[in-house]
C-alpha cells in the first residue's frame, strides 16, 4: 500500500486505550424486520472475556466464549416452556439438548448433551467446521424450571482456564 493510500488521523490514544481497543472484537449485526430482537453482538462483553486480548485467545477459545453469548442470547427470548437445544447443520443427526459446552486448545470445542430419545450426546468439532443452529424445545415436564445453560457458561467465563497436567495444575 503506498504511503498516500493509508488515512492518517489526528487522534491520540493512550496506550490503555489502545490496549483496551485490542481486546474488544468487532461485531456487527443487522435485522431486516422491525423490532428486531436483542442480539448477542450487539451486548457487551463479560468482564472476564474482554480481560485477555483476542489474539492471546486460541481459536477453540474465542468460538467457545461467543458462543456461550449466542447461547445466554436466545436463552433470555425463551418461555418457561421451552428450553435451548442446538441442531446439527449439514446432517440429518437430530438435535442435542445442551447440557455443556468444553473446548481443548488449540481448535476443538466439545458439545454435551442429550437427543430427542433421552440418550447421551457428544459432538466434538473443530472450529472450522463450527455450524450450530440454535433451537427451542419443549423443556422436560419432569423439571421444575427450565434449565438455562448459557447462564451457568457465562458465570464460569470470569474464571481462568483449567491448565492441563503437564502445565502443572489440575482440570476443574
Amino acid at each position: 500500500m503506498a504511503v498516500e493510500d493509508r488515512k492518517v488521523s489526528d487522534e491520540i490514544h493512550t496506550s490503555a486505550e489502545v490496549h483496551e481497543a485490542s481486546a474488544l472484537p468487532c461485531a456487527r449485526v443487522v435485522h431486516a424486520t422491525p423490532n428486531p430482537p436483542q442480539t448477542a453482538e450487539l451486548e457487551p462483553l463479560p468482564e472476564g472475556m474482554a480481560a485477555e486480548l483476542v489474539g492471546q485467545k486460541s481459536p477453540a477459545q474465542w468460538a467457545y466464549e461467543r458462543l456461550i453469548l449466542y447461547i445466554q442470547n436466545f436463552e433470555k427470548q425463551l418461555d418457561n416452556e421451552h428450553e435451548v437445544a442446538m441442531g446439527f447443520a449439514g446432517g440429518d443427526t437430530g438435535v442435542l439438548r445442551i447440557e455443556g459446552i468444553g473446548y481443548f486448545d488449540p481448535d476443538i470445542v466439545t458439545f454435551y448433551g442429550r437427543d430427542e430419545t433421552e440418550a447421551r450426546t457428544q459432538l466434538i468439532q473443530h472450529v472450522s467446521q463450527l455450524s450450530v443452529m440454535l433451537r427451542a424445545l419443549p423443556r422436560a415436564q419432569e423439571e421444575g424450571s427450565p434449565r438455562r445453560i448459557g447462564f451457568l457458561l457465562a458465570a464460569d467465563l470470569d474464571r481462568k482456564p483449567a491448565k492441563t497436567a503437564a502445565q502443572g495444575s489440575a482440570r476443574s
